[in-house]
């Protein structure tokens, strides 16, 4: 397994899509839970997605007595402890409510304290990341004390979704429990939608110091003397959450040239893409195999297993359009504080489809572990049922989707625009019929000159398959 987004996977979006679950699933842990011990996986970075050093891994957390994992968090008022908790993750925010009798409100500065125990020795990057002032002490020696700030000009989102950071090189030796006392107090509160507001945000950064170029090179080495190489890549929320925009479409840093390098260094390379929205795939067509899994949540792994493995089909089907580039797109950047439409009614697969620009991937695709036949549609009253068999030789899953369209109208109108769809079943070599209800909306337009939704009488033609662009079958219905 290769890639940044192996180990330390993004299961959410940043901002306030930021939870902190009890455990995640790394796609690492994943896989190696599926497969079991009769399966060798080494894992290579191969390249950082971010110049941010994340969060401590739980870990290496260790309570500052000794008796288990974590860390433990103590509040103050400006004299005195006013509540203590224990907890399992380096990156901790409360917003209001502490505990029983206490709020954020109340607490003039946080203490984080636990013993770090890093599996190999070297150099590591040990700090915090957030606004206000900070105190780091290793192993008894102050390593800083100063206020960090926003940049100026900063969204006052990105004090939550990439907050400065705060960094030192620390030795640290492999095995060995380093005391870390990390010591927030918060500078004011921060502006959020027009209300004063008061949060406390700490966090422990640590990650050895990245080489990578020398890591590069060990991914490549990893994938030749392996059988089968799975690279994950992904974003990061300096440049995809919220807040902020984004300035581009391609996945940071090095990572496509990273997988291309893999691929080359080994034909049975498959990716999977680990991020919120669609970034730009040029190597698509030198890889054995595609995976989206989006923002997966905390099971990413244990789910990415599952599919890679064939105990779960991949199921899912694009809900936009996969550009293959940037060039040409609808601006996504506002002009002036606003961001003008210009394609009208043609959003989305629309666009693709009325300038004949062809995607990446179509809006509606994905494939599975099986194929299918289309053979037939029937339509009876406000009823579409669609026929459709599975042509392989296992069980599968598939989802039949239905499009309208009016070639002849005298209204302006998408070429095509999706109607409904349905998911059907079914084992190798059986038929399952997938039943599409219509109703009016399927086929209304807004009228400006009446201020109401109509209906233009006559004949739409329908279209059904397996994305935008893949309908084999097709019929008419009449409406109005």
């Amino acid at each position: 397994m290769i890639g940044p987004n192996a180990a330390i996977a993004r299961t959410l979006g940043g901002g306030s899509a930021t939870v902190f679950p009890s455990y995640v699933s790394s796609p690492l842990e994943g896989l190696r839970a599926a497969l079991g011990d009769g399966v060798e996986i080494v894992h290579a970075t191969g390249v950082r997605s971010t110049e941010r050093t994340e969060d401590a891994p739980k870990e290496l957390l260790q309570l500052p007595d000794g008796t288990g994992p974590g860390v433990e968090v103590i509040f103050f008022d400006a004299n005195r402890e006013v509540g203590r908790q224990q907890r399992q993750a380096a990156g901790l925010m409360w917003w209001g409510p502490i505990q029983d009798g206490l709020t954020a409100n109340d607490v003039d500065h946080v203490q984080l304290a636990t013993r770090l125990r890093v599996p190999e020795s070297g150099r590591y990057s040990v700090g915090t990341s957030g606004t206000g002032d900070f105190r780091l002490v290793v192993d008894g020696d102050v390593v800083f004390d100063e206020t960090v700030d926003l940049p100026p000009g900063a969204d006052v989102v990105e004090a939550l979704s990439k907050p400065p950071q705060r960094l030192a090189v620390v030795e640290l030796e492999a095995g060995r429990d380093v005391p870390v006392e990390l010591i927030y107090r918060p500078t004011g509160g921060s502006e959020l939608g027009g209300a004063e507001v008061t949060m406390l945000i700490i966090r422990l950064n640590v990650a050895p110091v990245f080489d990578e170029q020398a890591e590069f090179d060990r991914a490549v080495a990893v994938a030749t003397d392996s059988e089968v190489a799975v690279v994950v890549v992904g974003t990061n929320e300096e440049v995809e959450s919220e807040g902020f925009d984004r300035t581009s479409l391609a996945l940071p840093g090095r990572q496509d040239e990273l997988v291309r390098a893999v691929a080359a260094a080994n034909p049975r390379t498959l990716v999977v893409v680990n991020s919120g929205a669609p970034v730009l795939l040029p190597w698509a067509d030198e890889v054995s195999a595609v995976l989206v899994s989006w923002f997966p949540g905390q099971e990413f792994g244990n789910a990415l297993g599952d599919v890679l493995t064939g105990t779960v089909e991949p199921g899912g089907r694009l809900p936009v359009s996969w550009p293959a580039s940037e060039e040409g797109l609808p601006s996504v950047q506002p002009v002036n504080g606003e961001l003008p439409y210009d394609e009208g009614l043609l959003i989305g697969y629309r666009w693709y489809l009325a300038t004949d620009r062809a995607p990446l991937f179509p809006f509606g695709h994905g494939l599975g572990y099986t194929t299918w036949s289309y053979e037939g549609m029937v339509i009876d009253g406000d009823t579409v049922t669609v026929s459709a068999r599975n042509a392989g030789d296992r069980p599968g899953r598939e989802v039949v989707q239905l499009y309208a369209s009016r070639p002849d109208s005298a209204v302006e109108r998408a070429p095509r625009w999706l109607v409904g769809s349905a998911i059907v079943e079914a084992a190798a070599g059986e038929r399952a019929d997938a039943a599409i209800t219509l109703a009016d909306h399927n086929f209304r337009h807004w009228d400006s000159s009446a201020h109401a939704w109509t209906i233009e009488p006559g004949m739409y033609q329908l279209q059904a398959g397996r994305s935008v662009v893949d309908l084999p079958l097709s019929s008419e219905i009449s409406r109005g």
